[in-house]
């Protein structure tokens, strides 16, 4: 008996899993980590709830939480086009790595504001030396980010052109 090749939707699935697992660990509930894990990886640009839950093979009310988790969050946005009941979604922002990265930086600039009260109260010692490197690498952290930012930019630019690269044409594009 021969044994025939996985489709493409159970590969597009068994990837959603892994990529949504590595999202997991790194905090994310795991509904809205399949979910956004599916909507990066799937060809259409845009979804109704109803239209995930059977990509995902799951329930419209599992969907239901996990979008909005996605919308507050600034991964998803929604849409409802006119005549229709349905909202949609999609990723938030084409640059969507960019923008949660981005997303970041006021958490930075806490660290430092915070950091830098402490080492005025806590005075000359080893702990305000520990405090000191540690503010030290926020900033250096939060400099070489934005450069990395502005090289990204510059990247993306060169390699997708305006970010409407189709993503059958990425594969042909990159470098590995």
């Amino acid at each position: 008996m021969s044994e025939t090749a996985p489709s493409r939707d159970d590969e597009l699935l068994k990837f959603v899993e892994q990529f949504a697992f590595v999202l997991v660990d790194a905090g994310m509930a795991r509904m809205p980590a399949r979910v956004f894990a599916y909507v990066l990886a799937d060809d259409a640009e845009k979804y109704t709830a109803n239209e995930l839950a059977e990509g995902l093979q799951v329930s419209p009310a599992a969907i239901s939480g996990a979008v909005r988790a996605l919308v507050q969050g600034g991964l998803l946005a929604k849409e409802r086009e006119p005549g229709s009941r349905a909202d949609h979604y999609r990723i938030y922002d084409d640059d969507v790595w960019s923008h949660i990265m981005m997303q970041r930086l006021p958490l930075l600039s806490r660290y430092e504001t915070i950091l830098e009260h402490g080492i005025e109260r806590i005075g000359p010692g080893q702990g305000a030396n520990r405090l000191a490197e540690t503010l030290d690498y926020i900033r250096f952290t939060r400099e070489e980010f934005t450069q990395m930012q502005k090289r990204w930019q510059q990247r993306r630019a060169e390699k997708f052109g305006d970010g409407t690269t189709k993503r059958s044409e990425v594969g042909q594009q990159t470098d590995r």
